[in-house]
């Protein structure tokens, strides 16, 4: 049958990606969608400690290399998000907005999303002094006053982790004490700069260009109390994760809370479907118990597969076993302490990006009299010191701050591209800028043909500005997607900010969240976008 995959794994977070690679080394046909980003939510965590084997790394690091090792066994990918389901029969459907995908099994691996508490004043203000990722906009609130509302792991390690930037730190915990480890809660109860306030919830915050007012409440005796400041502060939301089935309500059986109920094989109430990871019912949800509910669900696939591929006498073709041209990840982390740009292991991985490029291009840079200029332009003059596909130039060494330092991605000639980069692309923007090299020179990374003609379809001039730090960890899927579109469509511009160095651009759309789009230098969107939900955004605009 054409198109059929022994397994559609919908989510494509650790469960997820160990599924696929347990699959895919078994020589089953394996599809993992994902609406979102590859990795799930703890691609966000700056710093993970507690891997068996591991000593340290970062979620995103920790999730990449999953995905690698599922794809060189032959693990497809999609960012498509599931829509419906046909599950009562013997060759399962799933339905996308991408498509049908047809199969045996089904994995449902969705996991969950920030909760968001409903405080007056919440919806209004994200991204403009309400925030839910530390790791990406801590920064912003350097020297301010920072409010925390939750009581769980997250709001206890998170605050510590604000305790970097914030003046103080003030903890609203809703019951009557943290609801996680005593050893993880004591370090935020003991911190000179964090108060804990329990029985405490907050009720509303208000402002004009950022939250300048906040209401909270103890619930044990009813008393009000009010934060009025002229400067702006900050709020930060940690309270938990609410599973992500909402799609999944009368198709398998969920619990009260929303969570899949299984057994313990991992099987749904539907014949076929397994699930795995935070969307499961558990006492514990960590990176390491959804990968292990993962390998479980994918042995037990097997044994299911493997039964209806003899009773309907149908195969899935094999999975093909070839180098994946659409993922590019180069680690920067080794590079830290250490007295050169680019290590031995980081030259291996770029020369193997530059050799698979098909044109050469030439890197223009505007620089201005501050230091991050001299650092833009040793880092590039490295860069292209790497190969002979890359060419440097330095157009102007007075250029105004409002846009300098830059370097502007063009052909050969001197024709620009559409991209560039206002900063130094370092940290966590290295590998997109990267692409975004790969994406312009060719071939880059793969498209399918409905995603091209809707990018070619754009006909409006579209400039995108996307506002970002180094140190986000949800900021590059915004980046190379809006790359990838600028790459592919000349009327559509995408320049990429480094915030820290733009004050003029952070007042002049109150960013105090990232990543951030603004799109014609009028509409600003908070959050990070796949390449489809962008050209939804410009289809709309």
């Amino acid at each position: 049958m054409q198109n059929l995959y022994d397994v559609v794994i919908v989510g494509g977070g650790p469960a997820g990606l160990t599924a696929a690679l347990y699959l895919a080394r078994a020589k089953y046909r394996v599809l993992v969608l994902e609406k979102e980003q590859f990795g799930g939510q703890i691609s966000i965590t700056h710093e993970v400690v507690n891997y068996p084997g591991i000593a340290k790394t970062s979620g995103k690091a920790l999730t990449d290399t999953i995905q690698q090792q599922a794809e060189s066994f032959g693990a497809e990918f999609q960012i498509a998000e599931a829509t419906g389901f046909d599950l009562d029969r013997d060759i399962k459907t799933v339905r996308t907005n991408r498509g049908e995908y047809r199969c045996f099994g089904v994995l449902l691996a969705t996991g969950a999303h920030p909760r968001t508490v409903g405080f007056k004043g919440e919806e209004e203000h994200k991204g403009r002094g309400v925030a839910y990722c530390a790791t990406c906009d801590g920064e912003f609130f350097t020297g301010k006053e920072i409010f925390v509302v939750g009581g769980g792991y997250a709001a206890a390690e998170e605050s510590v982790f604000l305790t970097k930037f914030a003046r103080h730190v003030t903890i609203l915990v809703r019951k009557d004490d943290f609801s996680c480890a005593a050893s993880v809660a004591d370090q935020a109860k003991n911190h000179e700069k964090i108060t804990v306030l329990t029985n405490t919830v907050m009720e509303e915050v208000s402002g004009e260009n950022g939250l300048t007012y906040a209401r909270y409440k103890n619930t044990a005796t009813g008393e009000v109390a009010e934060y009025k400041s002229k400067e702006t502060f900050g709020v930060f939301v940690f309270a938990g994760y609410a599973p992500a089935t909402e799609i999944l309500k009368g198709i398998v059986e969920l619990n009260e809370q929303g969570y899949i109920v299984t057994d313990a094989s991992q099987k749904t109430s539907a014949d076929g479907v397994y699930a795995a990871g935070d969307v499961c019912i558990k006492p514990l949800r960590q990176v390491v118990t959804a990968t292990s509910d993962g390998a479980l669900a994918a042995t037990e696939l097997e044994k299911y597969v493997a039964a209806m591929q003899r009773k309907t006498g149908l195969r899935a073709d094999a999975p093909s076993v070839k180098q994946s041209e659409t993922t590019v990840t180069v680690d920067t982390h080794e590079s830290e302490g250490s007295d050169e740009l680019f290590t031995k292991e980081m030259r291996q991985q770029l020369d193997t990006v530059f050799t698979r490029m098909e044109r050469p291009l030439l890197l223009k840079l505007s620089l201005d009299s501050r230091p991050v200029s001299e650092e833009l332009e040793q880092f590039i003059t490295a860069l292209v010191a790497l190969s002979d596909k890359l060419t440097m130039e330095v157009t102007d060494r007075q250029a105004s701050e409002t846009f300098a330092p830059s370097v502007e991605v063009c052909l050969i000639d001197g024709t620009p591209t559409g991209l560039a980069f206002h900063g130094v692309p370092s940290g966590h923007e290295f590998t997109s800028f990267v692409l975004g090299l790969y994406n312009t020179a060719g071939p880059g990374q793969a498209l399918d043909e409905i995603t091209r003609q809707q990018i070619t379809a754009i006909t409006n001039e579209t400039n995108m500005k996307v506002l970002v730090t180094l140190s986000c960890t949800m900021c590059p899927d915004l980046v190379v997607a809006a790359q990838r579109i600028a790459a592919e469509n000349p009327n559509v511009t995408a320049h990429v900010y480094d915030i820290r160095h733009f004050e003029n651009l952070k007042n002049q759309y109150n960013v105090m969240s990232v990543p951030c789009m603004v799109i014609n230098n009028k509409q600003v969107f908070f959050g990070k976008k796949n390449i489809h939900e962008i050209i939804e955004l410009l289809k709309e605009l």
